[in-house]
Formats: structure tokens, sequence, C-alpha cells
């Protein structure tokens, strides 16, 4: 696993398409039992390298019911983006993670982690790449549909700040997702 991550952390596959250059994230152990997979970092992640280290992160430790400490030890929780570095800015926000990444390290990231339990798909990116045709139209469909990918799967929205719209439109999410998700989570790592 360790020289695998070592690979990743080399990457330059798409490094003429970044506009701050590569510095890939992610974070995995053979006994990861939890993966979080996500889109891309921003510029608070690319700067620092620590997945998942800003208002997102927070709002999604939150959502998930763990402490920094447990999110962080990736024996718990492995942490790998659609796209492992920052993909640059677009009209509305960060442009969509680089297609490269997934094909290229997954599979070969998800094969040495033989204890996972729970894949957590955060975003429309990571569930169209995962579900497949099994994914809904709509985010917000794929998300109200959770329990149809369980005990594997569990798509969410992305935790960003920037969804407060999203949550507000969908009161149902915090009362009927969140719970699962949290007792999901909670089941596996004690």
């Amino acid at each position: 696993m360790q020289e695998l991550l070592n690979n990743i952390k080399q990457c330059t596959i798409c490094k003429d398409h970044l506009p701050l250059g590569p510095n890939p994230v992610v974070s995995a152990h053979k006994n990861s039992k939890i993966v979080i997979i996500g889109q891309a970092p921003g510029t608070k992640v690319h700067a620092s390298g620590i997945p998942w280290d800003d208002a997102s992160g927070k709002q999604l430790r939150t959502w998930l019911n763990v402490t920094d400490q447990q999110f962080y030890n990736p024996e718990h929780f492995a942490i790998i983006p659609m796209g492992f570095c920052y993909p640059g800015k677009g009209k509305s926000g960060d442009l969509p993670p680089r297609q490269e990444c997934a094909p290229q390290w997954h599979e070969l990231l998800l094969q040495q982690m033989p204890k996972v339990e729970l894949v957590i798909l955060i975003g429309m990116y990571a569930q169209k790449y995962y579900l497949k045709e099994k994914a809904k139209q709509t985010l917000t469909k794929t998300v109200k549909d959770f329990k149809t990918y369980l005990p594997y799967y569990f798509p969410l929205p992305h935790p960003s700040p920037r969804n407060r719209f999203w949550l507000s439109k969908n009161p149902w999410f915090e009362v009927e997702v969140l719970p699962e998700l949290q007792k999901r989570v909670n089941s596996i790592l004690i």
C-alpha cells in the first residue's frame, strides 16, 4: 500500500492542466474500513495537503458524527477523491475533478483495502462513476434513494457551505439520511 501511495503522490499525469501544479491528496491504509470518495481538493487542501481540511470537511465530520482523530485515522477512513489535485477555478466554483485520476488509481487502491465495509460517494461525479446506470437523473434523487445502494455505497451531497440552499430545500436529508449515515458509520467503527 505504501508504495502505491508514494506512486500516487508523485503522479504528474495531468500536470499541464493544473493551475497550481500537481499535489495529489489521498489517504488510505490496508485496514481502512470506510472509503470517502469526494470530488477534488480545493485551494486550502492543496496548500495544506490534508484532505477535507476546510469548511466542507468540518461539515462532513459533523454529518458523520466523528471526531477529527477518528476521521484522520486511515485505518478508519480512506480518503480518495475523484481527482487528487486541485483542478482550477471555474465560473461558479472549482472546475470538475480531472478525469485521469479515478481510472488510473481507484481500483488499485480499493484492491489493497480488503476490509472496506462502506464507500461514501460525495457528489455527482463520484456517484455517476461508481453507481453508473443505477445513479438517478439528479444528485437529489440519488441521495433520497440512498437505501437502494446500501450496505456498500452511501451517496451524499457535497458538504460545502455553498450547498446551504440545497440543504434548506431538502429538509428530509437531515431527518432521514444523516441518522442512517451516522448509525452505519458508528456500527463499522465500533
